[in-house]
């Protein structure tokens, strides 16, 4: 069975997300340990509330520093809503700015909306080749709730088949819903939320491990 440890570092939606990593079949652990989220197949890093509180607490159980290794070594990470925020250079809230862990150029900033938080469900624009959302129709929706997203995608490459895979949804403005880039992939919507269509993600997730 593959191992998936969710990294606990006092921030996220921890038995929600491990319900439902299990009910797709893989076998779960909720730790902040550092070997073992090293030497899992796959490590999910979640996140809900502020960019600079969830920054510090992944800092303070060396999050980033397993996030790197981890990387180094073509190991899989999948970031989840801040998870997926704190994986950026900075993010800036309420006029203060705070430093993300870098594994991405770009700036988390307020969404420009009329209606914010953006919460409840939406579609996405997932990348033809996206094996994130393979098996999944456009109209499918997720469930989002965030006042602020990355706006700009800023990474590119031109190496044939290394470009990053970078879906898109829109609420008031274009913003970087999910990314698949290497070993590192993310979602700023709630695939443990989402029902069957998150079931669905997290499954082909877990099958690339």
């Amino acid at each position: 069975m593959t191992s998936v440890v969710i990294l606990d570092y006092g921030s996220g939606n921890l038995r929600s997300a491990e319900r439902a990593l299990r009910r797709v079949g893989a076998d779960v652990e909720v730790t902040s340990d550092r070997r073992a989220a090293l030497e899992a197949d796959g490590l999910v890093v979640p996140g809900v509330g502020a960019f600079a509180a969830c920054s510090e607490g992944l800092r303070s159980v060396g999050g980033d520093r397993i996030i790197g290794t981890r990387l180094a070594g073509g190991r899989p990470v999948l970031g989840i809503c801040v998870g997926m925020q704190v994986l950026f250079e900075r993010g800036v809230e309420h006029g203060e700015e705070a430093k993300g862990i870098g594994e991405w150029p770009g700036t988390v900033e307020r969404l420009n909306a009329d209606v914010l938080p953006h919460m409840g469900w939406n579609t996405v624009r997932a990348p033809a080749d996206s094996e994130l959302f393979a098996g999944l129709d456009s109209d499918t929706r997720f469930y989002f709730v965030h006042s602020y997203a990355v706006r700009r995608w800023e990474l590119e490459s031109d190496l044939p088949g290394v470009a990053p895979k970078v879906t898109t949804a829109h609420h008031g403005e274009d913003f970087v819903a999910a990314v698949e880039n290497g070993p590192l992939w993310a979602t700023q919507f709630h695939p443990e939320k989402s029902g069957d269509a998150g079931a669905h993600v997290l499954r082909n997730w877990v099958r690339t491990l």
